[in-house]
């Protein structure tokens, strides 16, 4: 058997082990598949260490040195989403059917992580190639919040100069994300038997009034704030909850409003035109509101400009490798680059699989883009660490 097959062999087998280890989010217990991947890159001279924000909550960190230059990452998540049903095999089984890999986190993005992990090996393997500090950094929690990547950042880690972001883009180069916020509002009313409903202020009544701001909210001004690569900002409600008895004016109604931003929207601004919004319901309406809470999300809205380096290195190790359209493209959701942008590291989101099929029965990553990957990853990491020559 050639190395390369030999390889491959054993990326399907590395995989096969981390479908194994459920990590479904909640609760996510990444423990067990941090210390699987430390084994791995243990065994290839990394130096390993984990950190936790919560029990059984857990990053993992490889780090290898090589002499002068550059620090290079590799990051992506070990939790999935649930299973959930559907499934034509089971989800934690890895089943090879058609040049595809099926198993819950196949794409999404245990698949990225493996080849992430084969790269890492092939470096360590080739050290007179390349010269600088060669990183994993695998984290928890990115389905639902993030809060794995939001440790690590915290926690003042060494300076990153480029990351590669592991998610599934059918080996094509994102350098772009949206970012989100979420902000839980109260409307207020005042409670009286249905049967007088003129003696009570009706919550829902009052919260049909500032979904209509909200619905024009996004039409006349959010919805035109556009970025080139990840398409227009949003704001829309995606939960509402009002009422506690049949008979019962409501004197309650909570909304979830969902406010997706787009590269070069400030956070901070965003909350106050969110803030201006209630204000606005009640002087139009008299509508009393509140933001009682803001729900946790992935984080906020990045771009790496595409003329920089790593941009042009992950889309020439694309084409390099099979993908006709490497592009830059940008992703509608958020994922965790912003959150290594926020250590001043430049980079791009590059994986093997579909985000059409991620969170879904039955996901898949197609074998040879699975493949292309661990290639993909090796190509960018020796373009970003040169050897240094002496003068």
């Amino acid at each position: 058997m050639s190395i390369y097959r030999a390889r491959h062999a054993r990326m399907k087998q590395d995989l096969a082990t981390l479908v194994a280890i459920n990590t479904e989010n909640p609760p996510g217990r990444e423990r067990e598949a941090a210390e699987c991947i430390a084994d791995w890159l243990r065994a290839a001279d990394f130096d390993l260490s984990f950190s936790e924000y919560a029990p059984g909550r857990t990053n993992v960190t490889a780090v290898l040195r090589n002499g002068d230059g550059p620090c290079f990452a590799f990051n992506t998540h070990l939790d999935v989403v649930p299973a959930g049903e559907g499934w034509a095999s089971d989800p934690f089984t890895l089943t090879e059917r058609d040049g595809r890999l099926y198993g819950r986190g196949a794409c999404d993005a245990k698949g990225p992580l493996v080849a992430m992990v084969e790269a890492l090996r092939m470096l360590a393997e080739r050290r007179q190639e390349w010269s600088g500090t060669l990183m994993g950094v695998f984290t928890a929690d990115e389905e639902v919040a993030s809060e794995g990547a939001k440790f690590y950042v915290r926690n003042a880690p060494p300076a990153i100069d480029f990351a590669v972001i592991g998610e599934p883009t059918a080996n094509a180069t994102f350098s772009a994300h949206k970012g989100s916020l979420r902000p839980r509002v109260r409307v207020k009313g005042v409670t009286a038997h249905s049967g007088t409903p003129e003696l009570g202020i009706n919550a829902i009544y009052r919260a049909g009034q500032l979904l209509g701001l909200v619905e024009d909210a996004h039409q006349q001004q959010v919805r035109c704030r556009c970025h080139p690569l990840v398409g227009n900002a949003s704001l829309t409600v995606t939960r509402i909850h009002g009422g506690h008895a049949d008979n019962v004016v409501p004197d309650s109604c909570e909304l979830l409003l969902d406010r997706r931003m787009v590269p070069g929207e400030d956070e901070e601004a965003v909350k106050a035109e969110l803030q201006q919004l209630l204000e606005t319901a009640k002087q139009q309406f008299g509508v009393e509101a509140e933001i009682v809470a803001w729900q946790p999300t992935t984080g906020g809205a990045t771009e790496t400009d595409s003329t920089e380096a790593i941009v042009q290195a992950g889309l020439a190790a694309c084409r390099r490798h099979g993908q006709a359209e490497p592009g830059p493209f940008g992703f509608q959701g958020g994922c965790d680059l912003v959150h290594f942008r926020a250590l001043g590291a430049k980079g791009v989101v590059i994986g093997p699989g579909s985000l059409a099929v991620a969170h879904k029965p039955d996901e898949f990553v197609p074998v040879d883009e699975f493949i292309a990957a661990a290639e993909i990853y090796l190509d960018i990491a020796l373009a970003m660490l040169p050897v240094t020559v002496a003068p």
